[in-house]
């Protein structure tokens, strides 16, 4: 029995304006286009934000490989690539959507010209308004730019290969109420967030590569702080082989603000801040598809971004064999674990997240002092059936100095310690951390280790007690105090106490 089918075509019109609404940002939007050009072999690509008004547009001119005219119709087309075929390894692209639904997303005008080496310049162009005011038209793409446009195409006339897209009528980008301000902020964005998609091709995954917005090289922005001295931890790279390919983790805890120039921790921040980044990469072919977040992994519910775990950052690498099981979507911007690696994720993610809770909690994690030694810490922690308390260590050598000293009214000191430890205001603290997006000021921080006071004047009242009350070697002292915290922050001006200790005080001197 044969079925009966019916002939269904999408309307044009309809079609296009529907798929104008993916949500594409306008980074997001160029980043699929610059991943054309990154598949073309492109050394360079260039983005121009042109402002006039309405008027104003956005180019992107690579200089790859380019493409003849049953190419670039081919290219320019609707769904002409399957996203169930093979592709290249080094293929970026997936859909054969990327360059038309992120342009519309964008503008009403989209223009693509291109000449391959020895080849003759074609162009084409969508056109939505034109499409909009016929109906029946169909599907009708314009051979060569708008009129008057014609001049936007030159650049690409001085290369010998390459491939020029053009976006007018941005009604999605120059909005009303919009001016200049407005759109040079947007190409200070995309610049941050291009830094951040394709920062491993800048950096050297592909040498011969250049990022330009407005003729001003992209810096990459290396979300791992790679080679940075204060970087406390980072895990060798893990691999595990899936149905789709191999992929591979590398997990990353970043250093404290403390540990940081105010430059370092700003830029080290990323586009969205730090609470925003922490989390999972995941990169196929060395570009960026997913930039922070936790994939809905965790155990009993999924993890949130939490200031505790800020900096927590895994790198994920995935081949592009994997879009499917990871259900990379048409934006290049989701995607989520297949089942056959999330308890493998989550429990790298666990150890890394626990490592960077203690960085963060330890304001930098006491590293250990002289030969190894164990950092004598002021609080201790009790976990208890009915949740966890905050206790001062007697055995710290500030505290213990002052019980030791009172003789029999030690019950005193203690008495005003057990008051401290029951009045910590936790709340306050919780509350100041949360709306200030950090730790409160701690250890000393911020105070020049020269300073007459604060540090210095502590150090010595603790250097004295030891060497004259306690009866410790000037050497003994040193070696302690390197050992405890928050001193061991402050090597040189431990190191020094001996030759402070001889020295007539101020006021004293005859």
């Amino acid at each position: 029995m044969t079925q009966r089918t019916r002939h269904a075509p999408p309307k044009a019109g309809a079609m296009m304006e529907a798929l104008r609404g993916l949500g594409y940002s306008t980074a997001a939007a160029l980043a699929d286009v610059v991943d054309n050009s990154i598949s073309a072999g492109a050394s360079e690509v260039r983005l121009r934000f042109d402002w006039e008004r309405q008027a104003s547009r956005i180019s992107i001119l690579d200089d790859g490989r380019g493409m003849s005219d049953p190419e670039l119709e081919a290219a320019m087309t609707l769904g002409t690539i399957n996203p169930l075929d093979e592709r290249a390894p080094s293929d970026l692209g997936r859909f054969g959507l990327g360059l038309k639904t992120a342009s519309f997303s964008q503008c009403r005008s989209l223009t693509v010209a291109s000449k391959r080496e020895g080849g003759p310049l074609v162009c084409l162009r969508w056109d939505l308004d034109a499409i909009a005011s016929d109906p029946e038209g169909g599907w009708r793409m314009f051979e060569g730019p708008a009129p008057g446009s014609e001049r936007f195409l030159e650049p690409l006339a001085s290369l010998r290969s390459g491939t020029l897209v053009l976006w007018e009528r941005m009604d999605r980008v120059v909005t009303a109420g919009s001016n200049f301000e407005h759109f040079a902020e947007l190409a200070i964005d995309v610049e941050s967030r291009l830094a951040m998609i394709f920062h491993r091709l800048i950096e050297g995954h592909r040498p011969d590569f250049r990022l330009f917005v407005n003729d001003k090289a992209v810096a990459p922005w290396d979300p791992f702080m790679t080679g940075h001295p204060a970087k406390p931890w980072e895990s060798p790279v893990a691999r595990i082989p899936t149905p789709s390919g191999p992929v591979d983790a590398q997990c990353h805890v970043l250093p404290h603000k403390d540990k940081l120039s105010e430059d370092d921790f700003a830029k080290a921040g990323g586009p969205e801040g730090w609470t925003s980044q922490q989390g999972f990469y995941v990169y196929r072919n060395k570009r960026l598809l997913l930039a922070g977040g936790w994939l809905g992994l965790g155990k009993g519910r999924a993890w949130n971004r939490e200031e505790s775990h800020r900096l927590a950052r895994i790198r994920v690498d995935i081949p592009n064999s994997a879009d499917a099981d990871w259900k990379i979507d048409v934006r290049k911007s989701t995607a989520r674990p297949p089942v056959y690696v999330r308890s493998w994720l989550t429990g790298l993610a666990e150890n890394t997240r626990e490592k960077a809770r203690k960085v963060f909690a330890f304001r930098g994690a006491p590293m250990p002092g002289p030969g190894g030694a164990r950092i004598e810490q002021a609080w201790r922690v009790e976990h208890l059936r009915g949740g966890v308390r905050y206790r001062i260590d007697e055995g710290h050598p500030a505290v213990a100095a002052v019980i030791d000293a009172c003789g029999d009214r030690k019950d005193l000191v203690r008495a005003m310690l057990r008051v401290v430890e029951e009045t910590v205001p936790v709340q306050r603290i919780w509350l100041d951390t949360a709306e200030n997006k950090d730790t409160p000021r701690t250890g000393f921080s911020g105070e020049p280790e020269t300073a007459s006071d604060g540090v210095r004047t502590v150090l010595l009242t603790l250097f004295k007690d030891m060497t004259g009350r306690r009866g410790m070697t000037p050497e003994a002292a040193v070696r302690a105090l390197s050992s405890t915290e928050p001193f061991q922050n402050y090597p040189k001006l431990v190191a020094s106490l001996p030759e402070i200790a001889m020295k007539p005080q101020e006021g004293n001197a005859e």
